[in-house]
């Protein structure tokens, strides 16, 4: 049995920060084009008042699945977002090449460790 260390989670008081995660499948011969329209949205979040960080994720053995995992420092902040004239113009891209859309999902952060920045 794994033993979990620190304090226990009902102790833990979490962060200002939210994480969303979704995830989509791609069109058998379109995940280039995805891939792309992905990466000037991603770029553009970057930007964005209330961003923290994004992961765009393939599950090993599945090259056509696309799981992405945001977080913010709120769930205003990732809805502007989706008002910016980058992610509308990517909208008409990526749903082109997308077999199925995922269901956004919501996560409190309670704990977050990073490597700090050289």
């Amino acid at each position: 049995m794994l033993q979990r260390s620190g304090p226990p989670r009902s102790e833990l008081k979490g962060t200002d920060m939210q994480t969303v995660m979704t995830e989509t499948t791609v069109k058998a011969g379109r995940e280039k084009d995805w891939d792309n329209a992905f990466h000037d949205r991603a770029m553009d979040a970057r930007k964005q008042p209330g961003w923290v960080d994004l992961h765009l994720l393939i599950p090993q053995g599945d090259g056509r699945r696309r799981v992405v995992v945001g977080s913010w420092q709120d769930r205003l902040s990732w809805e502007r977002w989706h008002e910016t004239e980058t992610f509308q113009r990517t909208r008409e891209a990526l749903n082109d090449a997308t077999e199925n859309h995922g269901e956004d999902r919501w996560f409190d952060v309670v704990e977050q460790q990073a490597k700090p920045s050289a």
